[in-house]
């Protein structure tokens, strides 16, 4: 049988540790709150420079893949990459 004394040191550690976590959480969501509007701000903008990177990626790719590459890695080649925004 454990020592009660033992369990409630351990519960009441990984209590604080959980607080801090939280307010660690909580602190990030605050940054990104403020960063957020900037974002959006932005949006537009960002949206034509990553379709103008995408573009010549694309175009690259495309070219190794015809430079003798077999079926398979060209079809992987020549499909471009979209960023992935949470």
């Amino acid at each position: 049988m454990k020592d009660i004394h033992e369990v409630l040191r351990q519960k009441q550690a990984k209590y604080a540790q959980l607080g801090k976590q939280i307010e660690m959480l909580q602190q990030a969501a605050e940054k990104l709150r403020e960063v957020a509007p900037l974002l959006a701000e932005s949006d537009e903008e960002d949206n034509v420079v990553l379709s103008e990177v995408d573009d010549s990626q694309s175009d690259s790719m495309a070219a190794k893949a015809g430079a003798g590459s077999t079926g398979s890695t060209a079809s992987k080649a020549t499909r471009p990459s979209a960023p992935r925004w949470p």
